[in-house]
């Protein structure tokens, strides 16, 4: 998978999810867009929502006053959280400051505006993991297509697999549970590894709502290579998602970890550093004379002792010394050198 000329593969890629967690205000979309590059994220993603299609009447008519509404009805309450022209400001500072931008497409209407946008990837939420129609109509659109898999059991993920596979195999499923913030016990980080199993063609990731960085490192270790994290610049601003979203520090730090996590992995070939040579001069151990001895003399498991520093024959060789007769007087914890030996 290639997102906006990135290709995914043993580094992790992170998305910091800023949904509206921005309150409907540019001014805070694009202060976020800019700390999340700061931080390191590799993409930013918003969620676009064409409300009046997407929900029933009934729903968007209906009461929504609780402290975390921007309307009396849940239809004002979307609409005052919706971002429509102010995409092109969003995407223009994104390219300007080197970070890619994208969205979830919710509805039909909301993918052509994002394709028409140009966006280099389609999100799509849990919610729509059976909804077949919406998975073809984007699959048709021949960009990266990333499905979180929430609240779906093996064979919904299956059915979305063959809706947009035979189409487009740009695709990444996304282990994900769907609560708010989400339990650790319920996370089951496992199913990265059973998604890798299953879909070997595939790039796999983890949707993490958790509190916290370190399951997303899990994740990463069981094979997840994109890694979407709710982000807002302070956990005590109005609306539902802040309370689990990370600030800039916690975002720093979990592309920090995933970073260092790919590199400590290294090759898999057990070799020696050079950065290891202080320590292990100190730790390690050479052969020594236990004792005063003099030339000619019959060397015997008694007359070698093990000590630091490791600068001389390592452990190893013992049997190869014993047995043999010096060649000159040693001196207590002088080193044992086969220069100074010779067959007895």
């Amino acid at each position: 998978m290639i997102i906006d000329g990135k290709h995914i593969g043993d580094e992790c890629y992170v998305i910091a999810e800023i949904g509206h967690n921005h309150g409907g205000s540019l001014q805070t979309a694009l202060e976020m867009i800019k700390v999340a590059k700061e931080c390191g994220a590799d993409a930013v993603k918003f969620q676009k929502r064409d409300n009046k299609t997407l929900y029933t009447k009934e729903l968007y008519d209906s009461p929504y006053v609780n402290e975390n509404s921007y309307g009396k009805t849940y239809g004002e309450h979307r609409e005052a959280l919706e971002f429509n022209d102010e995409y092109h400001k969003l995407q223009i500072y994104s390219k300007e400051i080197g970070i890619t931008m994208f969205a979830t497409a919710f509805d039909f209407k909301s993918a052509d505006f994002l394709f028409d946008l140009g966006v280099p990837a389609f999100k799509i939420a849990s919610g729509d993991l059976t909804n077949t129609p919406l998975l073809e109509y984007v699959a048709h659109f021949q960009k990266p297509m990333i499905v979180s898999t929430g609240g779906g059991t093996i064979t919904d993920v299956v059915r979305a697999y063959s809706t947009i596979m035979p189409i487009n195999s740009q695709l990444c499923f996304m282990q994900c549970t769907c609560s708010y913030p989400c339990d650790f016990k319920e996370m089951n980080l496992n199913v990265v590894k059973t998604y890798r199993e299953i879909f070997p063609g595939i790039v796999v990731g983890l949707s993490a709502h958790d509190s916290g960085i370190a399951m997303s490192l899990v994740g990463y270790m069981l094979g997840a290579r994109i890694i979407e994290k709710h982000f807002t610049l302070n956990r005590a601003s109005k609306g539902t998602d802040h309370a689990f979203s990370l600030e800039p520090q916690g975002l720093r730090k979990l592309v920090r970890d995933l970073k260092r996590a790919h590199l400590a992995l290294g090759d898999g070939i057990k070799q020696f550093y050079a950065s290891e040579s202080n320590g292990l001069r100190k730790m390690g151990k050479k052969l020594v004379v236990s004792s005063d001895l003099p030339i000619g003399h019959t060397l015997t498991y008694d007359d070698i002792a093990i000590k630091s520093p490791n600068d001389g024959l390592p452990p190893y060789e013992i049997s190869n010394v014993i047995g043999k007769n010096t060649l000159r007087a040693l001196k207590e914890d002088e080193n044992v050198t086969f220069e100074d030996l010779v067959d007895g």
